[in-house]
């Protein structure tokens, strides 16, 4: 590995072999030393689970009859990869950490259920400079083309300096690839992410044995807020880059509660 190069932890949600991921390694390995820590499988929705159950059983990938692994696969979640990658596997201390590509946008409500952004949200708060890279679902996403796109972006974030625990999500409609292709830079632009809800309808229906089934959908989709968010930019064919951070404190919340129950030690008339 270049020593001078920037150094990558790399994950993501749709497994090792995604076509995604091979994409955004193969660009990032032209600009930066690169390690992967991937699930094995499937782990879209899963968000920031981890496993705890049972033992985890990393398989390391060997490129090019090399030594050395260029990673591994996890028979866990992106949460377990990126935790494993930081603390155990990966030869060198990351300056930062990118999950992606996606296949299917993580705007709005999505990013508290996606697994692309949970790899992420684990990673900052390990105090890890975090990215989220996703791509519209279409018949056949061009993941080099977005990968291409996502390089710069990438390392001017990288190279900013952010509050600690700040996640990244960065995101590519289909529009902005197509214009990409035709030589034209699309648009990007900083949104906070939608937060109205989307996706309580199901489908339903009976199996075999008469038991009902219920499908979860992705409709209605959300409300448009009175601002520009996330979801309006993707819809107007604009790359959406939104910062995000995990802290599961609610302060004005907090403060109302310090107001009814306030605790002895806290209030010096007690005790």
């Amino acid at each position: 590995m270049a020593s001078n190069f920037m150094k990558l932890l790399v994950t993501n949600d749709d497994g090792y072999t995604a076509p995604g991921i091979r994409a955004l390694v193969a660009e990032l390995k032209k600009h930066a030393d690169v390690f992967v820590v991937a699930p094995v499988s499937q782990q879209s929705g899963i968000s920031k689970a981890i496993t705890f159950m049972r033992p985890l059983t990393p398989q390391a990938i060997f490129d090019n009859d090399s030594e050395n692994p260029e990673g591994y696969t996890v028979d866990g979640t992106p949460a377990d990869c990126v935790k494993l990658g930081i603390h155990k596997l990966c030869p060198f201390k990351p300056d930062a950490v990118i999950s992606g590509i996606n296949e299917g946008l993580n705007v709005g409500i999505n990013v508290c259920h996606s697994g692309t952004v949970g790899g992420a949200f684990t990673a900052s708060m390990f105090d890890f400079k975090s990215i989220a890279v996703s791509v519209e679902s279409s018949d056949n996403p061009d993941f080099d083309t977005a990968a291409n796109l996502a390089w710069p972006i990438i390392e001017r974030l990288i190279q900013t300096k952010f509050p600690n625990r700040t996640t990244l999500n960065l995101n590519f409609p289909d529009a902005a690839i197509r214009e990409a292709q035709q030589g034209r830079a699309p648009e990007v632009v900083s949104v906070p992410v939608e937060s109205n809800p989307l996706g309580y309808h199901f489908q339903t229906g009976t199996d075999p044995k008469n038991n009902n089934w219920f499908w979860s959908t992705n409709a209605p989709a959300p409300k448009p807020s009175g601002w520009f968010t996330d979801v309006q930019a993707v819809t107007q064919g604009k790359v959406s880059l939104s910062a995000l951070t995990y802290d599961p404190n609610h302060l004005e919340a907090a403060a109302i509660l310090d107001e009814a129950f306030v605790s002895p030690a806290v209030d010096g008339t007690k005790g």
